[in-house]
């Protein structure tokens, strides 16, 4: 894939064009293309973006949603933000809207594109986007938990004084309030992570909080929040194109819980290509059945 590969952002918004930033600087794939029903702002990001291009080979250029559709991997940021007010349901219900027009309009789609949804909610845009495509379920997947599990990382490693990626440590389930920390799974260097001190005398009820709601935080300080997902996502895409096989909790269909939410996965240029069997406590079990309940629930309208 690496060769002549072609990555499509649909929206062009702060997200959209932080990752298709932070793609430019990966150097991993030979075009990018910026869709947005809102040709002007397309035009500034394009205009933007090229000012960087002397970093990198890859050409950034606006593009239709037929173009999109004909591309190696899809990343779909287009969203509606929450209204003040408005609840979660409604949201939805406005989101479901926006992707039924963007997957439609891609349409017919290369049958060997991958979906990566970064819009959300994203794990109940991700069941609904699967539906939509008619694709392959390991070809439709969301950015799910990865970037709470890189701020679950950034937090224990203050903690332990070790470097992040010697930690070993998920958050599952849905990419929002009902999320979960596996600490019973996580480790370092072989050591069950709460074998460690200061491990066990943490609050893990406070960091869980914290974890989760560290995204509040931000737009509450500057309005939005793009620099980490941007950073995931392009390192989710260089996975794809590179064929890694890296090992990354994303949104997909887990079996076990008949639900789409995060779960460790095997990422390769297939797409999703298995997910790891986790060895969790009941009680963290217990959580993700709740919170699978949920999901499924709002789901059912759409699917």
């Amino acid at each position: 894939m690496v060769n002549g590969s072609r990555v499509a952002i649909i929206g062009a918004g702060s997200v959209g064009a932080s990752i298709a930033f932070a793609l430019l600087l990966q150097k991993i794939s030979s075009e990018i293309l910026l869709v947005d029903i809102v040709a002007e702002t397309v035009e500034g990001q394009v205009l933007d973006l090229s000012d960087a291009n002397f970093i990198s080979s890859t050409q950034v250029r606006s593009g239709s949603f037929q173009e999109a559709g004909q591309c190696d991997i899809v990343v779909i940021t287009a969203g509606a933000k929450q209204k003040s007010g408005e609840s979660r349901v409604e949201l939805i219900e406005r989101n479901y809207k926006i992707l039924d027009y963007v997957i439609g309009s891609m349409k017919p789609l290369n049958p060997n594109i991958i979906l990566l949804i970064v819009a959300n909610p994203v794990d109940i845009l991700t069941r609904i986007a699967q539906k939509l495509s008619g694709l392959p379920e390991n070809q439709v997947f969301g950015s799910g938990t990865f970037l709470d599990s890189a701020r679950l990382r950034l937090k224990l490693a203050s903690v332990l004084g070790i470097a992040e990626n010697a930690i070993h440590s998920y958050v599952l389930g849905e990419h929002g309030d009902s999320q979960i920390i596996a600490w019973s799974f996580a480790h370092v260097g072989g050591k069950r992570l709460l074998d460690f001190p200061e491990v066990q005398n943490l609050d893990k009820e406070a960091v869980a909080k914290e974890i989760a709601s560290k995204a509040y935080k931000i737009i509450e300080l500057k309005g939005a929040t793009y620099f980490g997902i941007a950073g995931c996502v392009s390192t989710l895409v260089q996975c794809i194109v590179l064929n890694q096989k890296h090992v990354r909790p994303l949104s997909t269909y887990i079996k076990e819980y008949d639900c789409v939410f995060s779960m460790p996965v095997v990422l390769g240029s297939q797409g999703i290509e298995k997910v790891i069997d986790v060895s969790l406590s009941e009680e963290e079990k217990n959580k993700l059945r709740c919170s699978a309940s949920t999901l499924k629930s709002i789901c059912a309208k759409y699917i």
